[in-house]
């Protein structure tokens, strides 16, 4: 019996005009390592409120592969992290996750992502943020959707504020020893629907709606 009979979700595609979101499988894994070994993002600021990029460039490599087997060994119906690499004309440029607690009794998401530092400033991460937000409404029934970046994160907020977030309140995280404002952002329903330009095509999800604790369509 195949990998999809216990594990749909190596199934899963999304797509969007340029890009295609999808498991990755060992090689492309790999791949996605050796882009984080190569650079994230300017390593003058630290981004992200897990340092995960503070390491030298082996060990960010290592992190990453560590990170993708944890959230599927950790798997449960009621706390999920969905890890997805995203590939643009077959070239894999980044991460794209969507994560949720409790999803049947909340209905809401959370989304996080990374991009090569080569793969900056092409409009990738607007569309492949609109692709799990796709997922995630239109799909899965979320209510809303939330996100978060540091004050000084311009380009995550500008990204945000493209898709409809709106402000929904403040956090203070220590950074390389020093104190930073985390801006959170949500995103309900209707604003999704309002600001929905990208289009997005899903596959391959029927069968993995049970383990993200959604019915499957009658």
């Amino acid at each position: 019996m195949s990998l999809m009979a216990y594990w749909p979700l190596a199934g899963l595609r999304v797509r969007t005009p340029r890009l295609e979101l999808r498991i990755p499988d060992s090689a492309e894994l790999g791949v996605l390592a050796r882009l984080a070994a190569a650079g994230v993002h300017d390593p003058a600021v630290q981004p992200f409120a897990v340092p995960w990029t503070d390491a030298e460039p082996e060990e960010r490599a290592r992190r990453v592969l560590r990170w993708h087997w944890r959230c599927w060994a950790d798997w449960r119906v009621d706390e999920w992290t969905l890890n997805f690499v995203v590939l643009r004309d077959g070239e894999v440029v980044g991460s794209q996750a969507i994560s949720a607690k409790d999803f049947s009794i909340c209905s809401e998401v959370h989304t996080g992502s990374w991009l090569g530092s080569a793969h900056h400033g092409r409009g990738i991460g607007t569309e492949m943020r609109a692709a799990v937000l796709e997922l995630a409404f239109a799909r899965l029934g979320a209510g809303s959707a939330v996100s978060a970046a540091f004050e000084d994160n311009l380009g995550s907020q500008g990204v945000s504020r493209k898709l409809g977030y709106e402000h929904d309140g403040l956090a203070m995280h220590a950074v390389r020893g020093k104190p930073a404002v985390m801006r959170r952002l949500r995103l309900t329903r209707v604003r999704w629907e309002a600001h929905r330009s990208i289009p997005v095509k899903v596959a391959g999800l029927e069968e993995c709606l049970p383990l993200f604790g959604v019915p499957p369509a009658s």
